[in-house]
């Protein structure tokens, strides 16, 4: 019987084999489908958002241009699972060599870190426009807000990238992960000799990333919601419109930690059967994506309008 835990180290080319879910025979199909209708919706939702904004110049703002970045965002982590998951469950493709497995494993992560620090970025942008709404537009210059989204995506992909650094010169000697998808922890638990460094920066990191944004999300958001109280008492018109704005940031927010916190509890508590654990680890890849684009569609009243006067012209258009 093969030997997951071989003390021999494995020699490239490395070719890793993912679990994936135990599915029933002659079920692989229909699992198959429901994952392409998920990745489908995913693509469309954040798509058409994506094209409205870009093609529609009232909605060349700030907020709306960091919307484009989160779609990006949630594209990116949704593409880096589906896909595969879905060749696994349809043709039972689980095998993947070692350098798709890195690239697979640091945009899964990326996903992760770039969520968080563009939700940080939007945060900031809308203490400005509720805070200071004299000078938000000589304060969110066009410079400065390029400068935030390539801020906050290049942190999140130096974060990551140091955490990969520590797969160099780490010899592997297994190729069995236990997962749908291949992740930073799950290919150093082949490695041969304990990695102590990745693991005290994988947590740091982790809590640093997370602690940080919380605290200026949460500093912006209650500084928001002071000013509008403040504010809405001689107009309530202000307060609603804060309200509007802001709240699809912390929705978006909070489902993400919320989808976190499941896979985290996932891993840590024992599950009676482990298709559900692999289920849950997947949730943050599919779950924000899907919703994202529906929460913005429906609260951002100029998304909203746009959208549908842009499907009703292509309507006429046709007919």
């Amino acid at each position: 019987m093969e030997n997951q835990t071989s003390v021999i180290p494995l020699k490239q080319p490395i070719v890793f084999e993912l679990e994936g879910f135990d599915v029933p025979p002659g079920n692989g199909p229909f699992l198959f489908l429901l994952a392409l209708l998920a990745y489908i919706v995913v693509l469309l939702g954040n798509g058409v958002v994506i094209c409205v904004i870009m093609t529609d110049k009232n909605l060349h703002r700030p907020m709306f241009v960091m919307i484009c970045h989160l779609m990006v965002c949630d594209l990116l982590g949704a593409t880096m699972v589906l896909p595969r998951l879905m060749m696994d469950l349809l043709m039972g493709l689980k095998k993947i060599a070692y350098i798709p497995a890195i690239v697979q494993a640091f945009c899964a992560h990326t996903y992760g870190a770039a969520m968080l620090t563009v939700l940080t970025v939007m945060a900031y942008d809308r203490y400005v426009a509720v805070c200071e709404p004299l000078r938000y537009h000589s304060i969110m210059t066009s410079a400065r807000l390029h400068s935030c989204c390539a801020v906050a995506w290049i942190a999140a992909l130096l974060l990551i990238a140091v955490l990969f650094s520590f797969h160099m010169n780490v010899p592997l000697c297994g190729h069995i992960i236990p997962l749908t998808y291949c992740s930073n922890r799950g290919i150093l638990d082949l490695a041969c000799i304990p990695t102590p460094i990745s693991n005290v920066y994988g947590l740091v990191m982790t809590w640093t990333l997370s602690t940080g944004t919380f605290i200026i999300i949460a500093f912006s958001y209650i500084r928001i919601l002071s000013v509008s109280l403040k504010q809405g008492r001689a107009n309530s018109s202000i307060r609603s419109k804060a309200v509007q704005t802001c709240a699809p940031h912390i929705i978006v927010y909070v489902l993400f930690q919320i989808a976190s916190l499941i896979v985290i509890v996932s891993y840590r508590f024992p599950s009676p059967s482990q298709n559900i654990k692999k289920f849950f680890s997947i949730l943050i890849f599919i779950v924000p994506p899907i919703i994202n684009p529906i929460i913005y569609g429906l609260v951002s009243k100029d998304l909203r309008v746009s959208f549908i006067k842009r499907f009703s012209t292509r309507v006429r258009n046709k007919t």
